[in-house]
């Protein structure tokens, strides 16, 4: 299979979340760290936190827009903008793997 750049880097960014998770938890269940680690560690998950994010969002973002004719057509809603909250194609946290 044949990856461009930017899926590349998608998998490497989530690769490297589910490693952080893991070390995040394993640091918290010895129950024996300084402040500095507990800082350290917070800064990571949300750089992390912020990664997964983005990659969520151009996934969103490349989804295909369903048109057919649904409730939404029913409602007037199709013409609404990508960056409009309402419109955002939401998916289930198993489709992320």
């Amino acid at each position: 299979m044949i990856f461009s750049s930017s899926a590349k880097m998608e998998e490497a960014q989530l690769d490297s979340a589910a490693e952080l998770g893991e070390e995040a938890h394993r640091i918290l269940a010895g129950r024996a760290w300084t402040p500095g680690e507990i800082h350290l560690l917070a800064l990571e998950l949300a750089t992390s936190l912020a990664d997964v994010r983005r990659v969520a969002e151009s996934r969103g973002a490349r989804l295909p827009v369903p048109d057919d004719g649904g409730p939404e057509a029913d409602e007037g809603t199709s013409d609404r903008d990508i960056n409009d909250a309402g419109s955002v194609p939401r998916l289930p946290a198993e489709a992320f793997g």
